[in-house]
């Protein structure tokens, strides 16, 4: 068309004023044409990489280490190259898998890098055909010196689902097919974040200063989805508990209260209905991908000199159940993209601690990578890792500090002592035939020496996997104060399950449906409610003040929180011990005979020095110590020394 134009313009001057115009016209519609032709283009070929996910879903400048990977998935979006232009960003590797559609983009972050908001463009030669922006926030002031729980602390655990129901509108989402159904123990009852923030004042009255709720990120399962172990999404609350956002204001108004947050994290496996089950980022992401092999849950394969490699394999690599995939570790992407997610939470959420679920699951190598990462991050941090063997050389084998006969270091400062809890039970029900007997608890503090830090310990009564200590106790009354006492003064950082307060019971056989019920008083309509105390029978109001009274007692006693703790032989089945920070002494008793025993108090003498009185917390008493202590049965007695 332009050249007809130019034809024309030579073979008639006389019409070349309307020519002109003519032409500029004609030439406009060409030049509009092959803006549209080129926007056609763009728009089509645009289209064809849509991004789907960008995780981490946004970073911090200041982090100790530099480097952050970034996951990029949505179709074929291997075909571009990314590029970032931002003050201090820089792009330092693009690494593809054998699936088109992710790209993991390595990115260095100097040290002086402002906070803002930065774009990805997506190019195709020069061609940006897709962009996504992405945020780099500043931290909180002393983010990396930040405090983890220990032994000062005391941690109550409970399960979102079932404390108390804050927000009746999220309990049934039309995109979730785990529908709200009370009355089946195993499905989802509308509990949520709003219903913990509401009830903070109760925990902080009991004298709980840490909170472990079990997993909130989503759970997009068809069934069983309630415990949060199945993740679908790691960067994303589950919205039937709520949002990240109301997630942040539950770890904010938890601080108000005195109450630090310690967020459960499983690295080991995931929820089959995972987005990356619909398009996995590399064939190798899952261990056994193609034929189902479950786990032999034989931990002692790790450590044992002579177990055969095919038995460690299928315990590290075995998937926990059919709807649980397996995580490869060993793959250094997704070896990164886990430890980048645990350190985007603990800033995000301002965290106090992790709990990690079975632990020992996972890649061995990743895990001492995992836990020295986190910790070279920030150094005061605490992890209590998931070790469910009650041998102390197997638990011993995972803390940081161990020399191990291997040579494996971990970073890991704590783990949830199994051998304790096993004890506490047995030591006051028996165990395997034989009656109770307070030398099983004696035998199971012996062990220390294995540890390389015992005071760093998580011990425990119980948890969302385990029949309910009163349960387990036969329902008595007396025995359960007296485990309950080991707990708050023995050496390391305790954790109750929530319920235990108010005597909750369950069968004592493992049925975790029923082991997880309600807290009663979280749901419109309870006939009890145990935050207020209403319609609680005198024995669950008795046992409920009785932990608010030995808990808000602990938090003030550095004997306990860091002191000595010297033990003697028990003798009659009366176990006395003593935790001691400089002249500050705390003497516990621990009568488990069915009769009243006598002490005669000159046997503890190299540690009493003296000591003529006392004050005895339990029964709110400050009197002389006679010669000889008459304790009555099942009983517990806490002196202070004076």
């Amino acid at each position: 068309m332009q050249r007809r134009y130019l034809l024309l313009h030579q073979q008639a001057p006389l019409l070349s004023p309307l020519v002109k115009v003519l032409g500029k016209a004609l030439s406009g519609a060409v030049f509009f044409c092959s803006c549209l032709a080129s926007f056609g283009l763009a728009h089509a070929q645009s289209s064809t990489y849509q991004i789907q996910h960008v995780e981490p879903a946004s970073w911090w400048v200041g982090m100790k280490h530099p480097e952050l990977q970034l996951m990029v998935h949505g179709k074929n979006i291997a075909q571009l190259t990314p590029s970032i232009v931002y003050p201090g960003v820089t792009i330092t590797q693009v690494q593809r898998t054998d699936n088109p559609n992710y790209l993991f983009i390595d990115v260095q972050i100097a040290e002086n890098t402002k906070a803002g908001e930065l774009s990805i463009a997506f190019k195709q030669a020069e061609t940006t055909l897709v962009s996504q922006s992405f945020t780099l926030l500043p931290r909180r002031p002393a983010s990396a010196q930040r405090a983890g729980f220990g032994a000062n602390d005391a941690i109550y655990l409970l399960m979102p689902d079932r404390f108390a129901n804050g927000d009746s509108s999220n309990d049934s989402l039309p995109d979730y097919s785990d529908k709200l159904a009370r009355h089946i123990p195993g499905s989802r009852h509308g509990g949520d974040i709003q219903g913990i923030r509401q009830h903070l004042d109760y925990i902080a009255k009991l004298g709980f200063t840490m909170l472990w709720p079990t997993p909130l990120v989503e759970n997009a399962q068809p069934i069983n989805s309630y415990h949060g172990y199945a993740a679908t999404d790691f960067y994303r609350v589950d919205p039937r508990f709520g949002s990240n956002l109301s997630y942040q204001q539950l770890v904010s108004d938890a601080k108000r209260h005195g109450i630090g947050m310690i967020q459960d994290v499983v690295l080991n496996h995931i929820g089959d209905n995972h987005w990356w089950m619909r398009d996995l980022p590399s064939k190798d992401w899952l261990n056994f991908p193609q034929n189902y092999t479950e786990t032999n849950h034989i931990r002692s394969t790790l450590q044992d000199t002579h177990a055969a490699q095919i038995d460690k394999q299928k315990f590290a690599s075995g998937w926990f159940v059919k709807t649980m995939p397996d995580l490869n570790q060993g793959n250094p992407l997704l070896a990164t993209y886990l430890i980048q997610h645990s350190l985007w939470w603990i800033e995000y959420a301002d965290l106090s601690g992790l709990r990690t679920d079975t632990y020992s699951y996972s890649d061995k190598a990743f895990l001492a990578r995992w836990s020295q990462r986190i910790m070279e991050e920030y150094p005061n941090f605490n992890i209590v890792g998931e070790e469910w063997s009650m041998n102390p050389n197997i638990i011993a084998y995972w803390q940081r500090g161990k020399q191990n006969h291997d040579d494996y270091r971990s970073s890991l400062p704590s783990l949830m002592d199994f051998p304790v809890y096993q004890a506490l039970h047995a030591s006051l029900t028996g165990n395997d035939g034989k009656a109770a007997n307070m030398m099983t608890m004696y035998e199971a503090i012996a062990n220390d020496f294995v540890y390389p830090d015992p005071d760093r310990l998580t011990i425990f009564e119980g948890n969302h996997d385990t029949p309910r200590i009163f349960s387990a106790l036969n329902q008595d009354l007396a025995l359960n104060k007296l485990a309950m006492v080991m707990l708050a003064t023995l050496r390391g950082i305790p954790q109750m399950f929530y319920g235990a307060e108010i005597l909750m019971t369950s069968p004592k056989q493992r049925d975790d449906g029923k082991v997880r019920g309600d807290f009663p008083g979280g749901w419109d309509g309870d006939v009890v409610n145990a935050y207020t105390g209403k319609n609680l029978n005198g024995a669950q109001q008795d046992m409920q003040n009785f932990i608010a009274r030995l808990f808000n007692w602990r938090k003030n006693q550095t004997a306990i929180h860091r002191g000595k703790l010297i033990h003697f032989i028990p003798e009659n089945n009366c176990y006395v011990y003593f935790r001691i920070d400089g002249k500050h002494k705390v003497m516990v008793i621990i009568n488990r005979n069915e009769k009243t025993t006598a002490l005669e108090l000159s046997r503890f003498e190299e540690v009493m020095q003296g000591a003529k009185q006392a004050y005895e917390l339990i029964s709110d008493q400050h009197l002389s110590l006679p010669k000889t202590i008459k304790v009555s049965p099942k009983t517990a007695l806490i002196f202070e020394l004076q």
